[in-house]
């Protein structure tokens, strides 16, 4: 009768260690269970409407999800004023330093140096260290898509683009979103109007209504500026729009048609967790369309259904990997061939070296 009590203790004994030594396991494998201090470094707003809050937004996601305090800096200029925040917020105890903008570059490298036990995320740059990565998208496919809109939406074969700076990430993206214009409207044109600004509303504004001013038979407008002042006058002018960075159709219901979109929780949740798991590696992410990072809004009931069908039928090409935008023959704005038939261009090209446009883009100068 003995054994009968016994085999049942022991059973039961070896089931209390189990749960126990699955506790403590549980305990020391839970990496959100303390909370984590980030800080973001931003160039603009947080309620910009668009690039500065599509990180805001996805950062909050990511923060709620492994339990992140998440320090924002606003507005933050690109000189040694942004290496004094940078240091003010690890002093603050911050174990993840994030800078969005590019021209913050150079002094993220420097903060990145003295800190090695400190990790780094710049938004947009290339070169990368032991304790800093690099990130951006693959916009530029998104762009061809909204150009697909564009050009289907024309009529008068003149399509607007008011953008910050002549440098590759820009260029990439006129030339993108020109190349889906021409793959449906083989006449039209893309005429851009420089701001030399990001997110500053006068420059972007004056830079909007000189582009009017020399074309006013545009009647459908874009921008890569973090600016809305471009879309705000746009719109005040009956002109159809092509957004960027977040889906605005509420901010301007008659005309808005789409936009190629950010969706940042999707880069910042998953190597935010390897930072986390102590997994983290210094490298240049440059995320695609199945990665979730870069969209397009939902098209609008502006946009014909003939246009959202073929919309679909070459995102899922890009999708698939049967078609990227940068495949030849692609002809720049002289006539020369500079990629041929049967060829591509390499991702170091795309990113470092694009310094021409394509068969329809046109500058507008003084």
């Amino acid at each position: 009768m003995k054994l009968v009590y016994i085999v049942p203790s022991l059973i039961l004994a070896v089931i209390i260690a189990g749960l126990l030594t699955f506790n403590v396991k549980k305990k020391n494998t839970d990496i959100t269970r303390e909370k984590t201090k980030v800080a973001m470094i931003m160039n603009g707003s947080i309620e910009d409407h668009s690039w500065g809050q599509s990180h805001y937004e996805g950062m909050r996601k990511t923060a709620k999800e492994l339990n992140l305090d998440v320090m924002f800096r606003e507005r933050i200029p690109a000189d040694r004023t942004s290496e004094e925040v940078m240091e003010g917020l690890i002093a603050a105890g911050a174990k993840i330093v994030i800078a969005n903008s590019f021209q913050l570059g150079p002094y993220v490298q420097n903060v990145a140096v003295k800190h090695p036990d400190v990790k780094f995320f710049h938004a947009s740059g290339l070169g990368y260290s032991k304790n800093m990565s690099t990130y951006f998208g693959r916009i530029y496919q998104m762009r061809y898509l909204s150009g697909i809109v564009a050009g289907m939406q024309t009529k008068s074969g003149n399509i607007g683009y008011v953008a910050a700076f002549d440098i590759p990430e820009v260029i990439r993206g006129i030339n993108a979103f020109t190349l889906g214009v021409k793959k449906v409207n083989p006449n039209a044109n893309v005429i851009v109007r420089w701001t030399k600004s990001w997110n500053e509303d006068k420059a972007c504004a004056r830079a909007t209504r000189a582009l009017w001013a020399h074309h006013d038979s545009i009647d459908v407008l874009t921008l890569h500026t973090d600016s809305q002042e471009p879309l705000r006058i746009a719109d005040s002018l009956g002109l159809w729009l092509v957004g960027y960075n977040l889906d605005n159709a509420e901010m301007y219901p008659e005309h808005f048609l789409t936009a190629p979109i950010w969706r940042w929780e999707n880069f910042y949740t998953p190597h935010i967790l390897n930072v986390l798991k102590k997994k983290f590696v210094g490298r240049n992410y440059w995320s695609g369309a199945n990665s979730g990072v870069v969209d397009l809004a939902p098209l609008t009931n502006h946009v014909a259904p003939e246009t959202i069908d073929l919309v679909n039928s070459e995102r899922k090409k890009i999708q698939n990997g049967s078609f990227d935008v940068f495949y030849g023959p692609i002809e720049d704005d002289t006539g020369t061939i500079r990629i041929n038939e049967g060829e591509s261009m390499s991702d170091s090209d795309m990113l470092n070296n694009f310094n021409w446009f394509v068969k329809g883009v046109i500058i507008d100068e003084e």
